[in-house]
């Protein structure tokens, strides 16, 4: 493991406004992830999890503090910049899946490399590859309805690699599946961040995830901290 950090966060605050109400989300929020590393971020609904990899995934700006990824200033990047950012550098994984219906899964892992406009040949390898390493080369010509749940993750984990990113945001990335197949996904994100060098941070909010990560940080009330990683 890198002795250099990956993403630096720093003194992290967001507040969100519902007229003269404030809440406040994240709470001066600090720490480091390194390369090669699966950090999970446990914390209940509405703990402030989803806010936070947000911001480090530049789809938000904080109030306040920084958040550097792969030597990127994220908090202070123009919005083409972090079109650049998401499409190259930071790969997503969402609950929902997020697949495009009328596409096979081929398609779908193939849809981050038409958009940076990688070369044909190159493409349709890499696609081959990356189902191949979630264990789906069998079912590249089917659409997300024809697979199930955690068939679907993983196509989705397929393609948030399409791109080579040096880091992967899981935001309860098993919310949708039983506890089973959501365990399968986890090992399958600790395998690639082995295998893909890249480091991962993964907001679960279930304890029998928890100790397939690397390390854990607990969230609450939009206060981060570091916690205790129990064995299984």
């Amino acid at each position: 493991m890198s002795s250099e950090p990956l993403v630096v966060v720093e003194g992290v605050r967001k507040v969100y406004r519902t007229g003269p109400k404030e809440v406040v989300a994240l709470r001066e929020v600090s720490f480091e992830a390194f390369p090669g590393e699966l950090v999970a971020i446990r914390g209940r609904s509405g703990s402030g999890k989803t806010t936070l990899l947000n911001q480090i995934g530049g789809l938000d700006k904080p109030d306040a503090g920084r958040v550097v990824v792969a030597g990127h200033e994220v908090t202070s990047m123009a919005e083409d910049a972090l079109l650049g950012l998401r499409r190259d550098v930071v790969g997503f994984v969402f609950q929902s899946f997020g697949l495009i219906p009328v596409l096979s899964a081929a398609e779908n892992v193939g849809v981050p490399m038409r958009l940076a406009r990688t070369p044909v040949e190159e493409r349709e390898k890499r696609i081959r590859m990356l189902l191949a390493l979630v264990g789906l080369e069998q079912h590249a010509n089917q659409r997300p309805y024809e697979l199930s749940g955690g068939q679907r993750q993983r196509v989705a984990i397929a393609r948030s690699l399409a791109n080579r990113p040096r880091l992967l945001v899981a935001d309860e990335p098993t919310g949708q599946l039983d506890s089973q197949t959501g365990r399968q996904i986890m090992q399958l994100l600790r395998a690639l961040v082995r295998s893909e060098g890249v480091t991962a941070l993964v907001a679960t909010h279930d304890p029998g995830l928890i100790t397939l990560a690397d390390r854990v940080l607990e969230i609450s009330d939009g206060v981060l901290r570091e916690a205790a990683l129990q064995e299984s």
